[in-house]
């Protein structure tokens, strides 16, 4: 009978610190993260030089936590996986080096993993995968549609092509002076406003899949400009809600019909922006009925975290990847190439 396989993972690509270990490729065991919004958000967003700090003092005591809460050790683990890319290329250091140090001192395998592949895969933590399947990626950085007809295969059928979502919705947020992070702030506010202005969407060309958040952006940034000078008074909470039924109504829609085209058994949702009840509602509305089944994950495994990168990290190890002691920081890695490599 095969033995248990457990994995230990590390994520630092941006402002959260976080270690975990999943057993078996689907069993979470423990998930420990470190945030580091408080810090942030004076400054009104991630400051780099700050956030690698924070992952240095961080990282032993995450570690420690983590084979704490699980009862294990390091010797306990059968692979090392972390977050080479892509994420801020002095956080993605921290806990790069951490794992090659853990994996060199213990002879263990070191797998590197790309940060959206994690939160592709944090979905299966919840449920398996049938394929083919869709991927809906709504993040601070990224915004794209991905295409998977097996394990570790990933095909953009369409990205962003300026603005991600989280991006618009930070960059609106600080205009309507709403604290850090500013994707809930948006998303609180939403619901409590009504769609009364009508912003832009951006269907581009017709059958495309590509996505454009800049123009709708600018859009309302400009509007709450004309409004101050006019001396006019927009409620911010129509201002949210019109931003987001905006933003919501194209990934959603663009979405079903990717699933219609494709014929996917799954459409699964990953991200932080996932953790949108706008979108969340959105998304259930428009797959209700629907052949496909929708999938999004649970809140906790929206943002940031090692379980998701446990998770794509033990399909990848599976498959045969393995990292060399010169893995480096890579802030531009490629999800087709990565889920194309082996070694």
């Amino acid at each position: 009978m095969k033995e248990d396989q457990y994995i230990l993972a590390i994520e630092t690509s941006c402002d959260e610190t976080a270690v975990a270990i999943v057993k078996n490729e689907t069993e979470l065991i423990t998930n420990i993260v470190a945030s580091q919004i408080e810090s942030h958000k004076r400054f009104g967003g991630v400051v780099p030089e700050i956030a690698s700090r924070h992952h240095i003092e961080q990282m032993t005591i995450t570690l420690e936590e983590a084979l704490e809460d699980s009862g294990m050790t390091l010797d306990d683990m059968d692979a090392i996986a972390v977050t080479e890319g892509p994420g801020l290329v002095g956080a993605l250091l921290v806990g790069v080096n951490a794992a090659k140090s853990i994996a060199f001192a213990k002879q263990k395998p070191l797998v590197g993993v790309h940060h959206i592949a994690g939160h592709i895969y944090a979905n299966r933590l919840e449920k398996e995968f049938e394929f083919p399947l869709l991927s809906l990626v709504v993040s601070g950085g990224h915004t794209e549609l991905v295409l998977m007809r097996e394990h570790g295969s990933f095909e953009i059928i369409g990205e962003t092509r300026d603005d991600a979502a989280g991006e618009a919705y930070d960059k609106v947020a600080r205009t309507l002076k709403l604290p850090y992070p500013g994707g809930p702030q948006i998303d609180r506010l939403a619901q409590e406003g009504e769609e009364t202005i009508d912003f832009p969407r951006a269907w581009l060309e017709d059958g495309s899949y590509d996505l454009s958040f800049s123009g709708l952006k600018s859009a309302v940034i400009n509007r709450l400009h004309k409004a101050k000078q006019r001396d006019e008074h927009l409620k911010p909470e129509d201002v949210a809600a019109s931003f987001q039924a905006s933003v919501v109504d194209v990934l959603s829609t663009k979405a079903i019909r990717a699933a219609e085209e494709y014929g996917v058994k799954q459409m699964i949702v990953a991200g932080g922006v996932a953790a949108n009840k706008g979108l969340r509602a959105a998304l259930q509305e428009k797959f209700e009925g629907s052949e496909t089944e929708l999938l999004i994950p649970p809140l906790h495994l929206c943002t940031d975290n090692a379980a998701m990168i446990a998770a794509a990290g033990a399909v990848a190890y599976n498959q045969g990847h393995r990292a060399g002691w010169d893995l480096n920081a890579n802030p531009g890695l490629d999800l087709e190439v990565f889920g194309a490599r082996k070694k």
